[in-house]
């Protein structure tokens, strides 16, 4: 079985290992892709400080890009040398999800523990989020991959993989907002920018984003938001309600892990808005609301897992705008780092200040 450099998780909170582990061939209607590019998701660092719990040893990563190297079984519509971005949306095609489009709920997900990845000593080793792309290779379902043209480079591919579907696909998908209509993100990092992105490609009025750090509010008016409110000021719904004219949002999107932002997001909402729900807390957090003034009003929440995307008709579009140059990807990149300096990279995506972080494979 052929050996691969990893960065490994042996315990939560500590720094990742580099090392050799065993990666098998695919297997049928699996393929190998060796990677160009790795991001790293805030997902990512959650699972590695345990907030989410899981099996260890494992390989996180989850936003990847790269070229086909071997095919299994049963494999259609793809070919070695493809170049592809690689998700962890593995969906079985056939459940009642799946069938009823929404590949991002799959009710068949895969065991991590069963998956291609082992130690050298032929122990187990996890394979996270399905795709364990910390990694010089993965081997994964052929349902996780879309091609991408010869010319887009695969830095800016990665992160098509989770943060942008997410936060652009909780616009399109989940809130399905209209033009006109007004929108309020809580969280400016990753998946905020792209909600943010997201929201302006739809034709929204107004754009408001709220966040704890000035200068990231800065950096979300580039990416689209026509306000900025800081999430410290006492009472931060009243200021976004002002910028919107004393209405309130049609879509309240939160972006961010904190279950303080999911007790105040209502409190944005204009009658009949929605808020939608994209940021994960830690397993044991909870929030409370006041759902007499929700249902009065007609008021919602709504979950949406990786911007409920069906990533072959999705991606495609994305990769579109962005050769067009009306979705920002390149401008996401805040710095680029070798698989060596992962546990430098994860310390600067800690700070905040960080849009994403992407590892390149030589």
């Amino acid at each position: 079985m052929p050996k691969i450099r990893a960065a490994v998780c042996h315990a939560f909170n500590e720094p990742l290992k580099i090392q050799d582990v065993e990666l098998r061939a695919p297997q049928v209607g699996e393929i190998e892709v060796t990677l160009g590019a790795v991001a790293i998701c805030h997902s990512d660092i959650s699972y590695a400080d345990g907030a989410w719990g899981g099996t260890l040893p494992a390989v996180y990563g989850h936003e990847a890009a790269g070229e086909i190297t071997a095919i299994g079984g049963t494999v259609h519509g793809l070919a070695l040398g493809d170049r592809v971005v690689v998700t962890l949306i593995r969906a079985c095609g056939h459940c009642s999800n799946c069938s009823g489009g929404a590949p991002t709920t799959c009710e068949n997900p895969a065991n991590g523990d069963l998956g291609p990845l082992s130690m050298p000593d032929g122990s187990l080793l996890h394979q996270a989020m399905a795709c364990g792309a910390f990694a010089e290779k993965v081997v994964v379902d052929q349902s996780q991959v879309v091609k991408l043209p010869n010319d887009m480079p695969y830095d800016a591919a990665s992160l098509l993989a989770c943060g942008v579907i997410t936060g652009v696909g909780a616009v399109t998908n989940a809130a399905k907002l209209r033009a006109g209509q007004d929108v309020v993100v809580i969280g400016a990092g990753g998946v905020g920018l792209n909600a943010i992105q997201g929201a302006r490609i739809a034709g929204a009025r107004r754009i408001v984003a709220v966040d704890m750090v000035p200068e990231k509010l800065e950096i979300a008016k580039e990416f689209g938001a026509t306000d900025a409110v800081l999430a410290s000021d006492g009472t931060p719904w009243r200021l976004a309600k002002e910028a919107l004219g004393g209405r309130g949002a049609d879509a309240v999107l939160v972006t961010v892990g904190s279950s303080r932002a999911y007790d105040e997001a209502p409190k944005y909402l204009a009658y009949g808005g929605k808020v939608i729900m994209v940021g994960m807390p830690k397993s044991d957090e909870t929030s409370t609301y006041a759902p007499v003034m929700m249902a009065s009003v007609g008021q919602g929440m709504v979950g949406s897992k990786m911007g409920d995307v069906v990533i072959k008709r999705d991606i495609p579009w994305m990769v579109d705008l962005y050769q067009q140059g009306r979705l920002k990807l390149d401008e996401l990149i805040s710095g680029r780092w070798s698989l060596d300096q992962i546990n430098e990279a994860i310390q600067d995506t800690k700070t905040g200040s960080a849009k994403r972080n992407v590892i390149i494979f030589k």
